[in-house]
C-alpha cells in the first residue's frame, strides 16, 4: 500500500498548494522503503508537471542540513517519508519546517500533534492494537504461520491549523472537510 499512500500524501500537499511547482521528499537512505517512496513521488510529480528534489537524512545533523538545502534549492513544500527514524525526531522535523516556513506533510498523526502541518497515514494506535490481538492469539496457542496477513484498515488525515496560521497558509475548505481531525 506504500505507493498508494505516498501518492495520496503528495496529492494532499499539492491540493493545499496548487501553485507549488517544486517539491522535496526527505527519506532515510537506510530504509528499505526509501527507493519505493522516491519512485512513487517522482511518478506523481511527473503527472502534474512538478519537480521533485530528493533529500536524505539518517542523523539529526543530516536533517538540519537537509532543511538548509531545501531553502537553497527553492522547494515550495516537503514530504517526509514514513520511517521510524523520522517519527522519533518528529519535534525536530516539525520545528525545522516552521522555522524554514516549509509546508510539510508527514506519515503519522503524531507529527501533526507535535506541530507538523498535515499528516496522512495509518493509525499507529490501530496498528499497535492489531499487534496486541495477534500476540494474544499466539499466546492462546494459534500458530503464527496460520494467522492471516493483515493490512492497515484505518487511515488518518490530520491538519494542524495553528501551524497553517504560522506559515500563512489558508487551508481550503475541501481539505478541512476531509480531515479526520483538525487541530485548532
Amino acid at each position: 500500500m506504500n505507493a498508494e499512500i505516498e501518492t495520496k500524501r503528495f496529492g494532499l500537499l499539492h491540493e493545499l498548494l496548487p501553485q507549488a511547482k517544486r517539491f522535496a521528499l526527505l527519506v532515510n537512505p537506510n530504509s528499505p522503503l526509501a527507493e519505493f517512496d522516491i519512485k512513487d513521488v517522482q511518478a506523481s510529480a511527473a503527472l502534474i508537471g512538478s519537480e521533485i528534489e530528493i533529500l536524505t537524512a539518517s542523523t539529526s545533523g543530516e536533517i538540519d542540513a537537509a532543511f538548509a538545502s531545501l531553502v537553497q534549492k527553492g522547494a515550495n513544500a516537503l514530504l517526509i517519508g514514513p520511517d521510524v527514524f523520522f517519527t522519533n525526531r518528529r519535534v525536530q522535523l516539525a520545528t525545522l519546517a516552521v522555522r524554514h516556513a516549509m509546508p510539510a506533510i508527514y506519515a503519522f498523526r503524531e507529527f501533526a500533534d507535535a506541530g507538523g502541518l498535515m499528516s496522512y497515514g495509518t493509525s499507529i494506535t490501530d496498528r499497535d492494537r492489531q499487534v496486541g490481538v495477534y500476540a494474544g492469539r499466539i499466546l492462546k496457542g494459534e500458530k503464527p504461520a496460520e494467522l492471516p496477513v493483515l493490512r492497515a484498515a484505518k487511515f488518518e488525515f490530520v491538519i494542524n491549523l495553528q501551524t497553517a496560521k504560522m506559515l500563512g497558509i489558508d487551508v481550503p475548505a475541501t481539505l478541512l472537510a476531509r480531515a479526520d481531525e483538525v487541530i485548532e
